[in-house]
């Protein structure tokens, strides 16, 4: 066991994860300051002064002003403004990622796949690559690389 952990740290698998994980809560912490920030104050002005923060039920039935006031109250609480933070959070963070994602991609080329065919070497058709029989000519093709003609 110590072996193999050994073998995955050194392949950088460990260092990558790591980095990726430290990126991904920096990264975590500016999508909330941008919609915490820069999204939610216009669009709360726009729909008529809202604070989506302060948008909250309180299942108790008793009023409060503010979600702090509530908390400190001990109140039990929806707070919907929150979640309605957190789903804009989601999309900028998804939406983010699939640019990435997309960038690298178009960037970085990726390993072409193997093709499942191979050609028959008697009429030259495109075979299954697990096939012993070609199903164009009929030729026998052994798995050893021996190849006759079938009867």
């Amino acid at each position: 066991m110590l072996k193999d952990f050994k073998a995955f740290i050194s392949k950088g698998n460990a260092l990558g994860m790591a980095i990726g994980i430290v990126i991904g809560a920096a990264f975590t912490s500016v999508v909330n300051s941008l919609v915490n920030d820069i999204i939610m104050p216009p669009l709360g002005l726009l729909i008529g002064n809202v604070d989506f923060a302060n948008l909250f039920v309180s299942l108790n039935g008793v009023h409060y002003d503010t979600l702090k006031a509530a908390q400190a109250a001990g109140a039990p609480t929806i707070n919907y403004g929150l979640f309605i933070n957190n789903i804009i959070s989601f999309f900028i963070i998804a939406f983010s990622v699939f640019l990435i994602i997309k960038m690298v991609t178009k960037y970085i080329p990726l390993e072409p796949k193997k093709p499942a065919t191979k050609e028959c070497p008697y009429c030259l058709s495109a075979i299954p690559e697990k096939a012993r029989k070609c199903s164009q000519c009929t030729s026998d093709l052994s798995q050893n690389g021996e190849t006759g003609l079938s009867e």
